[in-house]
């Protein structure tokens, strides 16, 4: 009988997958790189997304935002809550995979913590936004005219190098509880966080297709998330000022609407509250309805 020594049993490396429509394809192009830590030791296997994956994340992030849009408020404001309670029941592992990836441990619980506060503020905004920036317009006619946000569709969003919990999740959040549905390119040096959440996403009642979670260069992916011709807004936050150049000259090819935000790389948990961020996200629709006589 051959006894092994704990010492030379082999670490297995989990192979971290994209998350598109509610599920954890490999990435079509079978490539994958390798994660390591500040010593230079592997610590996980992460697909590295192609533009056929991009493709395929927005077919279902376009068929998901129909029903997705029609939820009632109070139903999106329920289901952000449960990725926030699912968030706080997973809260040391985040903690963990933030650590090995260089980030100092009291950061990295700070980090955690206001992500899942911040979920908690956009799932009350999620029934109280409309009420706030809607509005009844004076006219002069026989008429009653109304203005009222409403979802524009399917937004990429290009989440920070840094921050790489708390910016991902402060850039879906507002997109979601206005109705959209979002394809998102992870930090592509910090990615472990961005797919253990789409497994909190799986699991806290979000419908397949509302987020999708793509991980890989963001060089090669950048043109296709701000070039694709059926979306309808991109969100960055990187801060780095040559790609949102590039987003703003790429989005211009069939009027995409651009928001940028430095504060997604570099602020804090309250810094990204902000009720605003889901109005960057919502088209003004105006009815006009006569007045009986």
């Amino acid at each position: 009988m051959v006894t092994i020594e704990k010492s030379e049993r082999l670490k297995i490396l989990k192979t971290y997958k994209l998350y598109i429509g509610g599920e954890f394809p490999r990435t079509e192009s079978g490539r994958y790189f390798s994660l390591k830590d500040a010593d230079g030791n592997q610590i996980a296997n992460v697909c590295s997304g192609s533009r056929k994956d991009f493709r395929n994340a927005m077919v279902v992030a376009r068929t998901a935002f129909g029903k997705w849009s029609k939820r009632t408020a109070y139903n999106r404001s329920q289901i952000v809550y449960r990725i926030a309670e699912m968030l706080e029941a997973r809260k040391n592992q985040f903690t963990d995979e933030l650590t090995i990836q260089g980030v100092d441990k009291v950061k990295a619980e700070r980090e955690v913590h206001e992500a899942i506060d911040l979920l908690i503020y956009y799932a009350g905004w999620a029934d109280k936004y409309q009420q706030l920036f809607s509005s009844v317009n004076p006219v002069a006619a026989s008429y009653f005219n109304f203005s009222l946000p409403e979802p524009t569709g399917v937004v990429s969003i290009i989440a920070p190098e840094e921050n790489s919990l708390l910016g991902l999740v402060a850039m879906i959040a507002p997109v979601i509880t206005g109705g959209n549905a979002c394809v998102i390119l992870a930090s592509e040096s910090k990615p472990l966080c961005a797919v253990t959440f789409g497994e909190v996403l799986n699991s806290s009642d979000v419908p397949g297709g509302v987020v999708n979670i793509l991980t890989g260069s963001r060089k090669e992916l950048l043109p296709q998330f701000s070039t694709h011709m059926d979306v309808n807004a991109v969100f960055y936050g990187a801060g780095i000022p040559e790609e949102l150049k590039e987003i703003q000259m790429n989005a211009a090819l069939n009027v995409k609407r651009v928001a940028d935000s430095n504060v997604m790389h570099s602020g804090t948990g309250k810094e990204m509250q902000d009720p605003y961020l889901i109005m960057n996200f919502q088209e003004t629709k105006t009815i006009w309805h006569p007045i009986g006589i």
